[in-house]
């Protein structure tokens, strides 16, 4: 049976879905967008703003897991202008070391009107 996962350390869930659900040995998160936890809102603008947030949000979201992004076998990555590539790559690199497969898209929109989007399969540790 799976077990979903929650933390005050990520922004809540806006819709009915969980941030992470458990199965088996891999947590698999829900896409985290660059909501602040403390504010409830977007506040980054920037696309390395938005990345470095997204990250600290799916960081503790695995945290709470029992997992961390070192964990991960599979992400996959939405941005709103393939034209951030560079750039998000940059941050995402500084938390993805193991280099997990991954997909990286670009999409017309993202809830929020935000740059990006990231969602993680990772083994629990």
């Amino acid at each position: 049976m799976a077990k979903t996962i929650h933390t005050d350390k990520a922004p809540a869930a806006i819709g009915p879905y969980s941030q992470a659900v458990i199965s088996g040995n891999l947590v698999y998160t829900s896409g985290q967008i660059a909501i602040n936890p403390e504010v409830g809102d977007v506040v980054a603008q920037t696309i390395e703003e938005q990345t470095e947030q997204v990250m600290k949000n799916l960081s503790a979201v695995l945290e709470a897991a029992g997992s961390s992004c070192e964990n991960a076998v599979k992400t996959t990555c939405f941005l709103n202008d393939m034209g951030d590539f560079a750039a998000f790559n940059a941050i995402y690199g500084k938390y993805f070391t193991g280099k997990p497969a991954r997909s990286c898209v670009a999409v017309e929109s993202l809830p929020k009107g935000v740059l990006v989007e990231v969602e993680v399969i990772a083994e629990l540790k």
